[in-house]
């Protein structure tokens, strides 16, 4: 077991990775270890792999398997490398927990399950069940777009009376919630508090927040980092500057499109044509872009200053 986390809270940008596809049953591994390698040149603070960037629910477990041992034998151990575990099975969250930590993961995050919507008493008793099981720490994940249920800011404090329990990871896109759960956890030096969309990340932090972890790092890491230093610095003209071109790509590439995918196909699109990933599958039940959308990403993707595939900041 890697040692990572012994300095907590966990900060910085942490890019939620896309999982890089053949086809339907078989990870493009070459890319994967561009992607990893292109990450952490950036400077990137660590890895968080199989979360909805990494279209987790989408795989089957072979694959989330295979994502999970790759990405650790690429990571070798150079930056805490985070696995989401979410599931409607408590059976198979902890089978992939241990997958994760014979792998050499730091720590395991984990959305409520769904489909039936639990109740905040059913939420609690739910991870006072899991958590225990788990053979790393565990970062909760409050994504109630996709999960129909929201952890309230009591049902966090509660569920973090367990020390296993070490951080949060908020993808409402709603700045009070996560204010909210900030002061809940003030008693908490030690309790990580992430943000998810990168259009408020720089906002966050400034107000306390320990990082993000923001998708688009994927693509810019440097932009996203630059964004984290500047906020934790209190450098607000950097922060404006970094923030315009978060803005820019936010409503260029995400876009693209006329479904909830779309943020995913942009990506992936432009990950592509930045030749980071070779191809920009999308597990079904999606599909990547077609020649139209893909020439909106490539026009998108022009309007950047880029130069040698990386952003002139």
């Amino acid at each position: 077991m890697t040692h990572h986390l012994d300095s907590k809270p966990l900060s910085g940008i942490i890019p939620p990775l896309v999982t890089p596809l053949i086809d339907n049953e078989h990870l493009d591994i070459d890319s994967l270890e561009r992607l990893i390698e292109h990450l952490i040149e950036g400077g990137v603070h660590g890895l968080f792999i199989l979360g909805t960037t990494g279209e987790e629910q989408s795989l089957s477990y072979k694959l989330r398997q295979e994502m999970i041992m790759q990405s650790a034998r690429i990571n070798r151990g150079r930056l805490p490398l985070l696995v989401c575990i979410t599931d409607t099975s408590i059976v198979e969250s902890i089978r992939l927990a241990r997958i994760a930590a014979e792998s050499g993961a730091d720590a395991v995050v984990s959305a409520p399950p769904y489909y039936f919507a639990p109740g905040q008493p059913e939420l609690a008793q739910f991870y006072e069940e899991l958590v225990p099981q788990l053979p790393l720490p565990v970062f909760l994940y409050n994504m109630p777009s996709h999960v129909k249920v929201s952890f309230s800011p009591a049902t966090v404090r509660r569920i973090a009376r367990n020390p296993q329990v070490v951080g949060f990871k908020d993808s409402s896109a709603n700045a009070v919630y996560f204010q909210s759960v900030l002061y809940a956890m003030r008693e908490r030096p030690d309790f990580s508090m992430l943000v998810g969309p990168e259009e408020i990340t720089g906002e966050c932090v400034l107000l306390g927040a320990h990082g993000g972890i923001n998708g688009g790092a994927n693509m810019f890491p440097e932009l996203y980092v630059g964004m984290y230093d500047a906020a934790k610095s209190g450098d607000l003209s950097r922060i404006l500057q970094y923030q315009q071109t978060i803005m820019q790509i936010s409503t260029t590439i995400y876009t693209v499109g006329q479904h909830g995918s779309s943020y995913l196909k942009g990506l992936k699109c432009a990950l592509s044509l930045l030749g980071i990933i070779h191809d920009d599958f999308v597990a079904s039940p999606f599909y990547k872009f077609n020649p139209p959308e893909r020439e909106k990403i490539a026009a998108a993707l022009s309007a950047l200053p880029i130069e040698n595939g990386k952003l002139k900041l």
